[in-house]
This record gives C-alpha cells, structure tokens and sequence, in this order.
C-alpha cells in the first residue's frame, strides 16, 4: 500500500512539474494551407511574441492539403500535450461535412481537436480585379445572369469557407459561375490579382492590401455590419442576399489534455494575443481581433457550425477540376 502511495505521488508531482514548466519546449504553429492567407497573417506573429514571452521555438509549419484536412488530421493524431496547435479556420468542421457528403471516413472528428481560443472573425470580402468592370454588386449579379455559367470565381478549395458562402450567395442571387478550386486562400488571391477568374471572396484582412493599393475592388461583405477598414463597402443582406460568413482563426490542439495543462496553454494563449507586439500587427495587417477564451469560443464555434454546415448538404456531391 505504502508503495502504491509513493508512486501515487511521484505521479502526481510530475505532472504537477508538467504543468508549470508548460512550456518547456517548441510550441508547433500548424497552419493547414498554403503561405499567404489568414492563418498564416495570424500565425507568423503569434509564433514570434511566443518566442519572445517564453523563450521556446514556435514555428509555423504549413500543411496543406485537402481543404485543410491533412493539417487538421495532424494535430488531431499528435500526443495531447498542447505543443502542436492548430491555426485554423471553419474549414476544421466544413471538411468533416464534406466527407458525411461523400459518404467517406474523414481522417480526423471534431471530439479529436479542443479548441483553445477565437483570435479573429473577418467577414468575407466579395472582391473582383480592380479592372473589372462592374462596381457593385448588384452590377456583378446583372453581369453574371447575361453569362450563366461563364464567368469564374476561385476558393479555398470545394466545400471550404471562401467556397460554401459563396455558393449561398450564388443561390440567393440565382446565378452560375464556374468554381476554380485552389489550394488556400493565398493562391485564390493570386487568381484574382491575375485576372484569371472574375471573383473570390476572402478574408478581409487577406485581400486589403491589394485593395488598397487599387489592384482589386471589393464589392460587399458577408458580415452583419459594415467594416469601418472598408465603410463604403456594402454588407450582403444590404443589398438583399441573405448571407453570413466569417473567415475566423481560432486555435486548437488535440483532445485529451490534462486540465491543469489546458488551463496553462490558455493562459500562455492570452498573454501572446493580448501582448502589444501581437496587437500591433494585426492592426498593421488590418485584422480587428475578436479574443474569446474557450468557453466563449465554444459557442461561438457551435453557431457557426449551424448556420453553415447545412449549406454543405444544399451544394450537393460535385466534382471538382483544379486549376
């Protein structure tokens, strides 16, 4: 019995140490796309004010890969010790959906990954070329019904955030265009600033640089309320599409973590987002933070899940070309 004790505290001792040396090594960034988009903006400062707070490597590793599942699947089969978080958007449960679509296995489920925290939540900025020759959106809707199914718009990749939102917008506008899959945001960009598709709709943060410097125009935003970055810029319930979407960041890890470890990695969470150097560039890349522990975070997260994941189910199985 006395022995029994004695490993019962040594037990308890290490992981009591765990804990408190949390952390004690390299915290992984995992950013499941391609360089370029939202989550690398957020991820890549994040990593450098870890650096700095707690004196441990924090890279940002990029995974890309089927809409953001492979990324999402690697942090789900890592060790529950919080020292691989994930940097993601509502593509962690529109994957899932995708997959319940096709009727496969997904490789990873949603009680596989705890969330953490909601660092952000930026509307969606319907944007064409800045040569393009429609200025609004009603002008954009007019022009895509004298072309059904001819002009193109690029995403993330099927059945992701900068793709679901838009077909809701398709759908309520009565209009086809022709999806251009890509591999991330940061690429879909790259298809806008070349004229090779006529849309895409992407975080706001993402596309304000190049919106700024006249290269793309941006036509409405799928938020409840006007962005005071971009106040000329109409909402889409304004002008009659009812659509809501956000490309929000938030971070996650695998689940399972012991809880006074997960309490640690929050509060390690809210010393980095709350640090200067980490709010001071996020405003230089235009992003408004929406900091939610995760408790708030959870429910944000479970509204999301209901107002998008039936939309999934309206898109229907198609099949996708990459361009």
């Amino acid at each position: 019995m006395n022995r029994l004790l004695l490993i019962a505290a040594i037990s308890v001792f290490a992981v009591s140490g765990y804990t408190q040396d949390y952390p004690s090594r390299a915290i992984n960034l995992i950013v499941p796309n391609p360089p370029g988009g939202m989550n690398q903006i957020h991820a890549q400062p994040l990593g450098a004010v870890l650096e700095k707070l707690y004196k441990q490597p924090a890279p940002v590793l990029n995974k890309p890969g089927a809409t953001a599942a492979s990324g999402t699947a690697y942090v789900a089969n890592q060790p529950a010790d919080g020292y691989n978080i994930l940097v993601t958007t509502p593509n962690i449960y529109l994957a899932v959906e995708k997959d319940k679509l096709f009727g496969i296995q997904s490789p990873y489920s949603l009680d596989k990954i705890a969330p953490i925290a909601l660092l952000s939540a930026d509307p969606l900025a319907v944007s064409v070329p800045s040569e393009h020759p429609v200025k609004s959106i009603k002008e954009f809707v007019a022009a895509a019904k004298a072309k059904q199914g001819e002009m193109s718009y690029a995403s993330s990749g099927p059945y992701g955030i900068t793709h679901v939102p838009v077909a809701m917008f398709l759908d309520a506008a009565g209009i086809k265009m022709r999806h251009v899959p890509t591999t991330g945001g940061g690429p879909a960009i790259i298809q806008l600033l070349g004229s090779h598709v006529d849309m895409t709709a992407q975080g706001l943060a993402a596309l304000y640089p190049h919106i700024k410097a006249g290269k793309v125009r941006a036509l409405a935003l799928t938020s409840l309320k006007r962005s005071s970055t971009l106040p000329d810029v109409p909402i889409m319930k304004e002008s009659g599409y009812d659509v809501e979407a956000y490309l929000w960041v938030g971070l996650f890890t695998a689940a399972g973590v012991p809880d006074a470890t997960f309490t640690k990695i929050r509060e390690v969470v809210r010393k980095a987002v709350t640090d200067p150097a980490f709010q001071d560039a996020m405003a230089k890349a235009e992003v408004v933070l929406d900091y939610r522990d995760t408790p708030e975070f959870k429910k944000f997260f479970d509204a999301d899940y209901r107002r998008l994941a039936p939309a999934v189910k309206a898109i229907g199985r198609i099949e996708e070309t990459k361009k």
